[in-house]
């Protein structure tokens, strides 16, 4: 269980399904996808039957475990969108992202969800001279297409996020730090006040047009919705669809007002650096250090297992790492250990669509970056099912198809090796000051 969820009220589970039913929209999955989507379905039509399939509980996923960014972030910078769709298809994503962060706040004010919202937006660190370079250079691109990033000053970085060896940074205002199980919760609940039935303890085990099977069974819908991001390799036929890779997180104790006089984070920023492993963290509602980061191991056979939520090395690399950003914790114990897997599509790629053949739907491939992005995924959704000729369905990234992984063993190394990759490559700048150029590597060997 995620910190995150460790400290709600406990609940009890909702009914399991008890036999066949019949719906007009069968979504499975839910988490931020298949409620967001259940969400604004029910807005968009009250008299639609809506059942949300799920196999533990709501937000079990990665919704209740993230790093708790609402965040403009997409798994492709603008750029490689530019490249991909051109420019206005690019800077029409990028400005839906921008707009999905205040749309998440003002749901949570409008239905009085109380997940922690502080809208501080992120500041992302240079610590080395490498890091540096890549800032500016993330700053220049961003000039290009006039998005809201700007170049901080070591003084200006250290003013937000009293780290050590500060060379400077990139602020944007387009993030909000919450607490993501709350919001997962909430959401659910908001969702059956509209009349959607949120199925719990209840694992799908087939999809095809117009039905989800379980052991219990079956939902005969005309739409069927598949949001299960990083679980989806469970389903049959959907082994090399998504990669699970899995991130994991530490959080401390409550830190005392001395510690946050130096330590900054006074807006609740979300934070970063350059380095290419990457890390994330947050300062609390209730004044602790949340902080994650990838490097645990993909598993072979996109295999997922409750034990590869707990990596004691990694675990003490999170916390090595956030001592060495915040000498001031000293030996300040962790409080809570948390991970669990993410979706990462073949080509780095977010995708969301609708099938009128078979009346099948999809949304995922979100790279962690799922808060916003599964709001807006939700959103389309229920555009395309209701027939609705909007601005979100012409986006680039709806009917994207993305191209299946390898196969094993070919899969398993090609991960693998990239995260060995970006871990060497910090280690080398860390030591000489240059960019390395290995981390490269990475991008071709995964797509992004």
């Amino acid at each position: 269980m995620s910190f995150w969820m460790s400290v709600l009220p406990a609940v009890p589970p909702r009914a399991a399904l008890d036999g066949d039913a019949e719906a007009d929209v069968c979504i499975v999955g839910a988490g931020y996808t298949g409620l967001w989507t259940a969400y604004y379905l029910a807005l968009a039509d009250p008299a639609l039957r809506i059942v949300v399939l799920e196999a533990e509980t709501a937000g079990f996923g990665a919704s209740g475990r993230n790093g708790g960014w609402c965040s403009a972030l997409f798994p492709k910078s603008v750029s490689a969108l530019d490249r991909m769709f051109g420019r206005d298809a690019a800077l029409a994503l990028n400005a839906a992202m921008e707009s999905t962060v205040d749309e998440v706040g003002r749901v949570v004010a409008a239905e009085g969800i109380d997940c922690d919202w502080a809208k501080g937006g992120t500041v992302v660190l240079a610590r080395t001279e490498a890091q540096l370079a890549r800032a500016r250079a993330d700053v220049a691109e961003a000039s290009l297409y006039g998005l809201d990033l700007v170049l901080l000053s070591a003084a200006e970085a250290r003013a937000r996020v009293g780290a050590t060896e500060v060379l400077g940074g990139t602020y944007t205002p387009h993030c909000a730090a919450i607490q993501p199980a709350k919001l997962a919760r909430g959401l659910a609940d908001a969702c059956e006040r509209r009349g959607v039935r949120i199925v719990e303890r209840t694992p799908v085990t087939r999809l095809a047009a117009g039905r989800a099977e379980t052991p219990s069974g079956t939902v005969r819908a005309p739409i069927v919705v598949r949001a299960t991001e990083g679980f989806t390799p469970r389903l049959p036929g959907f082994k090399r669809s998504i990669a699970p890779l899995y991130s994991l997180m530490i959080a401390t104790e409550a830190l005392p007002e001395a510690f946050w006089a130096s330590a900054g984070l006074a807006g609740r920023e979300t934070f970063a650096d350059f380095r290419h492993l990457i890390i994330y963290g947050q300062r609390t509602a209730d004044d602790r250090l949340a902080f994650g980061g990838r490097g645990a191991p993909y598993h072979y056979g996109s295999t997922i297992d409750p034990a590869f939520d707990r990596e004691p090395r990694v675990f003490a690399e999170l916390r090595r790492a956030l001592g060495e950003l915040f000498p001031a914790l000293g030996d300040v114990p962790v409080a809570a250990t948390w991970g669990g897997p993410l979706g990462v599509a073949r080509d780095w790629m977010a995708s969301v669509g609708l099938d009128p053949a078979t009346g099948l739907a999809w949304a995922g491939g979100y790279v962690g970056d799922g808060v916003a992005t599964t709001n807006l995924a939700g959103r389309t959704l229920a555009d395309l099912i209701t027939g609705v000729d909007s601005e979100l369905v012409r986006l680039p990234w709806v009917g994207h198809r993305s191209p299946r992984w390898e196969p094993e063993p070919l899969r398993w190394l090609g991960v693998n090796a990239s995260l060995r990759l970006m871990g060497s490559a910090d280690a080398a700048e860390a030591r000489t000051g240059r960019i390395a150029r290995r981390a490269a590597l990475m991008s071709r060997l995964l797509g992004g």
